[in-house]
């Protein structure tokens, strides 16, 4: 990459510590700030997915709703975990499969039509976006529809997993559980009797292909982000708490090279003090009344 052009850099205007009296008030300030920087970088977090059904992690002030999801060392390193993973995952999954989008997706896709937006990152593995009709997309944690070997590169759809997993233990048809993110499920049964599927080809560990916690972005995938940030107007982040430093880098970046960064969350964000425009406002209602303005 090569270096940013150095602006100067008003001193941030933050917005909406409170939530703001309406969507009404946030849109206005939204769609200005899309009029000032049309060539912007997305990044979205599991807030916009949350109307479609898939819940979220974290609450307002950034913390965990519950435990936290499972670590890759642990998936990878004991049969135990795998088995409690696999096996919740019959009960979440399909929440997350029979998903559909919700107006924010299409809201986002439809700016990206009208120019608005150079590369929209999600921090979401749902694929909703895509789904919605965005083109730019960069799954910076992966894809919850597919499954790798993590020995031989094997690559498949999730339900094949899920279809075998279902056969090797009929006993676990008849389970429901809340709905947890990202395909779990709050089930707490006996998992020890529980047969995991494995790679057809090598008898390998199978991983739905995504970026565990304790796991890293791939590189490859972070530097063209990155690329395609330092060539934007402009960083707007919508539905995140940026708790998890993978999508927070982008706001660290977005500081640095004088980049403008609005938000637009209910309740706090780790970049707080790095935005020039916070909006503590209903995600769906205020995009559609700014994309209206626009």
């Amino acid at each position: 990459m090569t270096p940013a052009r150095q602006v100067s850099r008003p001193a941030p205007m933050v917005t909406g510590e409170k939530p703001l009296k309406n969507s009404a008030e946030a849109a206005v300030l939204l769609a200005g700030f899309i009029r000032q920087h049309p060539n912007l970088f997305i990044l979205t977090g599991a807030g916009v997915s949350t109307d479609s059904g898939i819940p979220d992690y974290r609450d307002g002030e950034g913390a965990w709703k519950r435990k936290q999801p499972v670590q890759h060392q642990d998936f990878m390193g004991f049969e135990t975990v795998r088995q409690r993973y696999w096996g919740r995952s019959l009960v979440g999954w399909p929440v997350m499969r029979n998903a559909r989008p919700n107006k924010a997706h299409r809201l986002l896709a439809e700016l990206e039509n009208r120019a608005g937006a150079r590369l929209l990152v999600t921090q979401n593995v749902d694929r909703l976006h895509q789904r919605a009709g965005s083109q730019r997309v960069v799954d910076l944690h992966g894809r919850a529809d597919q499954a790798v070997c993590m020995s031989c590169g094997y690559r498949c759809e999730r339900d094949e997993v899920h279809d075998r997993c279902h056969e090797l233990n009929p006993d676990f048809r008849h389970f429901t559980a809340d709905r947890a993110p990202d395909g779990d499920a709050d089930l707490e049964v006996d998992f020890s009797t529980f047969r995991v599927a494995g790679c057809p080809r090598c008898r390998g560990i199978l991983k739905p292909d995504v970026v565990f916690f304790g796991d890293n972005v791939p590189r490859p995938r972070v530097a063209s982000a990155l690329d395609a940030l330092q060539a934007s107007d402009g960083l707007l982040v919508i539905g995140s708490s940026l708790m998890v430093y993978s999508g927070f880098r982008f706001c660290r970046h977005a500081h640095e090279w004088n980049k403008p960064i609005a938000t637009l969350n209910i309740g706090r964000t780790r970049a707080d003090a790095l935005v020039g425009l916070k909006l503590n406002a209903r995600i769906t209602e205020t995009l559609a009344e700014a994309v209206a303005l626009l």
